[in-house]
C-alpha cells in the first residue's frame, strides 16, 4: 500500500547514487576500484561481466562472475526486489524474486552498499544473445525478426536498469564503453556503446549522474585523465549531474566523487535565465 513519507523521514534516508561512467577502452574504468577506501572496498561487489579484471587482480574486493542474461536478472531480481505491478509468470515477479532467495549467494548481495558493474557494454550483448533466442524472435516463416530481437533486447535492458535504479540504499556504478558516431552529414556524437539504441536514449533518464572518463589536453600536449561531469562541455561528451555538487571537471578518483555526492554540502544554485535577460545580453 503506498503512503506519504514524512519530509524529515525523507531526508533522513541515506540513499547511493546511480552512476554511468563511461570512456574509451583502456582509460582505466575498471582500475578506478583502486581508489576506493579500504573501508568502501569491503562493502563493494564487482559484477565482472566483462571477464576483464586484470587491472584489479591485486586487489582486496569481493566479486561475481554473471556469465548468462539469466543470471544477470536474477541478480538485479535480488538487488532490487519484487516489482508488485508485474504478474507471477514475469521476470522481477513477487514469483521470480521468491525463487532467487532461495539462492543463498544471491542473499549475500544483500549486505554490500556498493556494486560496480563491468560493464553495461558486455551485459548488453548477453541481453541480445538471449533475445536471438526467445521463441518470439522467430517469424512465422522461421526467419529471424530483426524488429521483435531489437524489441524484446530493449525491454529487457530497461527492465534490469530499472530493478538496479530501485536500490535505493545502494551506490551503483555502471561502466560502458565509450564510442564516437559520425552520421551522413560528417556530425560526430559520443554514446555509450550498447547494442541497440534504445537503451541508450534511455539511459539518462535512468541514472543520476553520467561521467565521461577521458584524456584531455589542457593546451601543453599532456593530456591527463579527468571525469567531464557536466553538460553541456567543450568537447560534446555525455555528462549529467543530478546532485548539483560536482564541478564541470573532476579528478579521476571514484572514491572521492562517491563521498562528495554522498555529503550533505549545498547544491549550486539552480539559475533560470528569462527570455528578456537572455537577449539583454
Amino acid at each position: 500500500m503506498m503512503k506519504i513519507i514524512p519530509a524529515d523521514q525523507r531526508l533522513a534516508e541515506k540513499g547511493g547514487p546511480k552512476i554511468l561512467i563511461v570512456g574509451p577502452s583502456g582509460v582505466g574504468k575498471t582500475s578506478l576500484l583502486h581508489t576506493l577506501s579500504a573501508e568502501m572496498l569491503a562493502s563493494t561487489a564487482f559484477v565482472d561481466i566483462e571477464a576483464g579484471d586484470i587491472a584489479v587482480s591485486d586487489l582486496q574486493v569481493a566479486s561475481v562472475r554473471p556469465r548468462t542474461w539469466g543470471e544477470c536478472r536474477d541478480l538485479a531480481c535480488a538487488l532490487g526486489g519484487p516489482n508488485p505491478a508485474l504478474p507471477p509468470t514475469v521476470a522481477y515477479s513477487e514469483a521470480h524474486y521468491n525463487e532467487v532467495m532461495k539462492n543463498p549467494e544471491l542473499v549475500k548481495l544483500a549486505s554490500y552498499r556498493i556494486l560496480f558493474i563491468d560493464s553495461l557494454t558486455a551485459a548488453a550483448r548477453l541481453s541480445f544473445a538471449a533475445a536471438e533466442q526467445a521463441p518470439e524472435a522467430t517469424s512465422d516463416r522461421g526467419r529471424k525478426d530483426l524488429r521483435a530481437i531489437y524489441g524484446l533486447h530493449a525491454r529487457s535492458m530497461l527492465g534490469l536498469l530499472g530493478q538496479l535504479q530501485h536500490t535505493r540504499a545502494k551506490t551503483v556504478v555502471f561502466v560502458a564503453v565509450l564510442e564516437k558516431n559520425v552520421d551522413d552529414f560528417n556530425v560526430a556524437t559520443w554514446q555509450p556503446q550498447i547494442e541497440g539504441s534504445k537503451t541508450s536514449r534511455e539511459l539518462p533518464a535512468i541514472v543520476d549522474e553520467i561521467i565521461t572518463m577521458q584524456w584531455i589536453d589542457f593546451g601543453d600536449r599532456k593530456p591527463v585523465r579527468a571525469f567531464v561531469c557536466t553538460n553541456p562541455n567543450p568537447w560534446g561528451y555525455p555528462a549529467k549531474d543530478r546532485s548539483g555538487k560536482l564541478e564541470q571537471l573532476e579528478p579521476p578518483n571514484l572514491g572521492a566523487l562517491i563521498e562528495k555526492l554522498a555529503s550533505p554540502g549545498q547544491r549550486k544554485p539552480f539559475i533560470v535565465v528569462s527570455p528578456e535577460q537572455s537577449a539583454q545580453t
